[in-house]
């Protein structure tokens, strides 16, 4: 007799079993991990709508999702917000149809404009979608040599650079450094910064599986930062700022060396250098290193659209908030800054 799949809502008693799926889960990412709920409901105060697909009482499949409702960017159901990579974890096709079907129901039921799936790789070819975005990973050695050996002749030499102008890479136990830099270099580019509270947040709750590396010139002065995140054997440099003095220095090279050393040493054997967006500088940058760009499949159902979102910085209609935004003092860029952002998701 073939088994039953059964979709329900999560329960705060199902945290572990999610956990535990999500980590022996071949399409599960580190995003998928159950605490990123509380971190959407407590800190950016989204509603969330997260769904569990059984069968026999085993859990075969999970969706994130997320509800962001904003006056200026619309109302969507996505998975997830603040995420590179969501959708549906799990490899029984019966579940992941359950479940799409459930959240299709459940985003006409709540009235939003569309429902986004942040996929790895495509799930249906004939759905609208988001072609924007790449992710770069790539294999790294358990030696230091063979990764050095790997990093192309010229950040190779950048490297080096750095090496030489004695620049030093520490673990920093708060956001605080980092923040500076970050939210400076956001407010450069003229987007709003996320709140230090969320940064602090995130090393709360993630443990050893978060942290942040700070470099700095012999003399103690920052100039480059990254917060990473650990799952499985893998490393995510995942939020990241610099001081304008960096490059000169080779900060920053000197910065994703330092970090791919630490996770050779911890035993990482996958180096995801996350999500940019095509015919900019970090997707130059990350090209550069040896990383070949893999197209995101963000995949969508439209409800009250007639075309996919373009809430991202490309989008001509924002250049001139972008424009006045990089002419903000920081302090007041700082403050008004997560308000804004929370509904950009």
């Amino acid at each position: 007799m073939v088994s039953v799949v059964k979709v329900r809502p999560f329960a705060e008693a199902d945290s572990v079993r999610w956990n535990e799926f999500v980590f022996a889960c071949p399409s599960a990412t580190f995003f998928h991990r159950i605490e990123w709920r509380g971190i959407m409901r407590d800190v950016f105060r989204h509603n969330t709508h997260y769904l569990f697909a059984e069968r026999d009482n085993r859990v075969v499949a999970v969706l994130p999702l997320a509800e962001v409702k904003s006056r200026l960017f619309g109302h969507a159901l996505t998975s997830l917000p603040f995420a590179v990579y969501g959708g549906i974890a799990g490899d029984d096709a019966e579940a992941v149809a359950a479940l799409e079907a459930a959240a299709e129901e459940l985003a006409r039921k709540i009235g939003v404009q569309h429902l986004e799936y942040r996929n790895l790789g495509a799930r249906h070819v004939d759905w609208p979608r988001q072609e924007v975005y790449f992710t770069f990973r790539k294999e790294i050695f358990p030696d230091e040599d063979a990764n050095m050996a790997a990093i192309p002749r010229k950040q190779r030499a950048m490297v080096r650079k750095g090496i030489k102008n004695g620049l030093m890479a520490t673990f920093d136990p708060t956001p605080d450094r980092f923040f500076a830099l970050y939210s400076d270099n956001v407010l450069r580019h003229g987007t709003p910064a996320l709140s230090k509270r969320f940064f602090q947040t995130l090393l709360s709750v993630f443990g050893k599986d978060c942290d942040i590396l700070t470099v700095s010139t012999a003399d103690g002065k920052p100039l480059s930062s990254v917060l990473s995140f650990y799952f499985r054997e893998e490393i995510l440099p995942y939020y990241a700022g610099d001081d304008l003095a960096a490059r000169d220095l080779a900060a920053n090279d000197f910065k994703y060396w330092e970090l791919m050393r630490h996770a050779c040493n911890r035993g990482c054997r996958i180096f995801d250098y996350g999500r940019s967006k095509a015919g900019t500088g970090p997707f130059s940058f990350k090209k550069n290193w040896g990383f070949e760009p893999q197209p995101l499949s963000y995949e969508y159902r439209l409800f009250k659209r007639d075309a996919i979102p373009q809430n991202n910085p490309l989008n001509p209609k924002y250049r001139a908030f972008i424009a006045l935004w990089r002419r903000l003092p920081i302090g007041v860029a700082n403050r008004l800054g997560p308000t804004l952002v929370r509904n950009l998701g």
